[in-house]
């Protein structure tokens, strides 16, 4: 099992309430909020982890406003997933 966290501190501030309230999907293997509410997503392994950041690329590709927090809040969960070391080693 792989989880990453998406700190709270990043240009949207999301915090597992939000990232609930925006209606963002949950990976397959879902989504929990750690005791400071910061998101943490679970996945099986690397390969879901990657297809749940490209399915989050796309959505966000089909938002219009790019200033909205919503599309901020996908954005910080992409480049959480995409910098998460074990993402990092496994798609070298």
């Amino acid at each position: 099992m792989l989880y990453i966290t998406v700190p709270s501190d990043g240009p949207s501030n999301l915090t597992f309430a939000s990232f609930e309230s925006y209606d963002i999907p949950a990976p397959v293997s879902g989504a929990d909020a750690e005791i400071n509410n910061n998101l943490v997503l679970k996945f099986e392994d690397e390969d879901e982890a990657i297809e749940y950041a490209e399915q989050l690329e796309n959505l966000a590709n089909e938002i219009n406003d790019k200033t909205t927090t919503q599309y901020l809040s996908i954005n910080d969960i992409i480049v959480a997933i995409w910098n998460d070391e074990f993402i990092q080693s496994y798609s070298k």
